[in-house]
């Protein structure tokens, strides 16, 4: 008998962790039309249900409606899961959520790392899918966005792309048209993994800086030194991305990372933001996955090291 195709549409769209990266795509998606709810902290849930979602972007200032709820078994619903927790919480969040995901709901994750994809298939066997996410947002206040530049994503098959099956492209495709149509650039690569280690490449060369100084990307670049370290953060990244079998160029790495400085200019690292409102950051899952990954290889990493362990001693200290 022939096999029935399931169904790829995606009527309803949950966003798990919606922070300012979350809030801001899911914020789009609704803007558009979807049926959209955010899963989201009781400030941000309240402010939401009262007024909606205020969206104070480059292109527009606005209040969105769109659901919003604490519960996270208001997963049941979703068609398509945008996973946007922070790193560390990706194991617990999504045991937490397994036992309400309907048995054909799609996960797309937008997190920062390298390594999020295979800690959710871990846990579920559903179809998971990575997204690098290219946006500058902040929360002004709950139920307040910031959009300080970009918002295009990248999406792709993490597994092995030459095995792509019709029904994993079919969904990518869906997945890009229905970001496109909400205004979001969401483009499907052959090499998602590549994607994936250039954008971690960036965070390790820019979270830890900005989060050190508490600095906007602009500033961080116009110190000559500051300059130097972010090269040496992006070599020792480059170094281990090849023993991890993903060739990204020295020309790649530093044109992805001049783009930053010039397009995400007035942008605060996810890391410094976490450090202002006193949370624990995902550094772990950033410089400390690059020290990681160093020692296992046999690579020094030395200027990763020393980012890693400042940001450490700050979140230790910093009650």
């Amino acid at each position: 008998m022939p096999t029935t195709m399931p169904d790829l549409n995606f009527p309803k769209i949950v966003v798990m962790g919606a922070g300012a990266v979350g809030s801001f795509y899911g914020g789009m998606l609704s803007r558009a039309g979807n049926d959209v709810t955010l899963i989201a902290r009781p400030e941000h849930v309240s402010a939401i249900r009262m007024h909606g979602l205020y969206m104070d972007c480059l292109g527009f200032q606005e209040y969105v409606a769109i659901h919003a709820s604490q519960d996270v078994a208001a997963i049941a619903q979703a068609d398509l899961v945008l996973f946007c927790v922070k790193s560390p919480d990706t194991r617990q969040t999504i045991e937490a959520i397994a036992p309400y995901l309907k048995s054909d709901a799609t996960i797309l994750s937008l997190q920062n790392g390298v390594d999020n994809c295979e800690r959710i298939r871990a846990v579920v066997d559903h179809p998971v899918f990575p997204a690098v996410v290219y946006v500058a947002t902040m929360m002004a206040g709950p139920g307040q966005l910031k959009h300080n530049g970009r918002g295009e994503l990248v999406i792709g098959q993490w597994e092995n792309p030459d095995v792509c099956t019709p029904s994993d492209q079919q969904a990518l495709v869906n997945i890009s048209k229905l970001f496109g149509d909400a205004g979001v650039p969401c483009q499907i690569s052959p090499d998602v993994r590549k994607e994936l280690w250039s954008k971690f490449l960036v965070n390790c060369s820019y979270n830890a800086i900005s989060a050190i100084g508490q600095i906007e990307y602009g500033k961080m670049v116009q110190v000559d030194s500051i300059q130097a370290l972010i090269h040496q953060l992006a070599d020792e990244v480059l170094a281990v991305a090849q023993k991890e079998g993903v060739q990204i160029s020295r020309e790649e790495a530093t044109t992805a990372n001049d783009m930053i400085a010039r397009t995400m200019v007035a942008q605060r690292s996810s890391t410094a933001q976490d450090i202002a409102r006193k949370k624990a950051t995902e550094i772990d899952f950033l410089n400390g996955l690059v020290v990681a990954k160093g020692a296992l290889h046999g690579i020094p990493t030395p200027a990763n090291l020393s980012v890693y362990a400042l940001v450490k001693m700050i979140e230790r200290f910093n009650a």
